[in-house]
C-alpha cells in the first residue's frame, strides 16, 4: 500500500475484455496479432478479407472438412476389419 496517497502502489491487471476492446487494445498485442493472422492466413489458404469472423468461419469449415474425412478413414478401416474377420 502507497502511504503517501493512500493507494495500492500495484497496478491491476487488465481483463481480457480490457484488452481486446479494439478501443484500447495495446499496440503489441495488436501488432502480434495482425502478424499471427497472416501466419494463420499462409499456412491454410485463407484468401478472404481480413475480417475475423470470415476466417473463423472459414476455419471452422475446414476443420469439419478435415475431420469429416477422418471419419470416413475410419468407416473404411472398421469395414476392412469386419470383412477380415467374417
Amino acid at each position: 500500500m502507497n502511504i503517501a496517497c493512500g493507494k495500492s502502489a500495484i497496478t491491476p491487471i487488465p481483463s481480457l475484455a480490457d484488452l481486446y476492446d479494439p478501443r484500447t487494445m495495446p499496440p503489441d498485442l495488436a501488432k502480434a496479432h495482425a502478424k499471427l493472422d497472416k501466419a494463420v492466413d499462409a499456412a491454410y489458404g485463407y484468401k478472404g478479407t481480413n475480417n475475423d469472423s470470415e476466417r473463423v468461419a472459414f476455419l471452422v469449415d475446414l476443420y469439419q472438412k478435415m475431420t469429416s474425412l477422418l471419419t470416413v478413414e475410419k468407416e473404411k478401416t472398421v469395414n476392412r476389419l469386419v470383412k477380415t474377420i467374417k
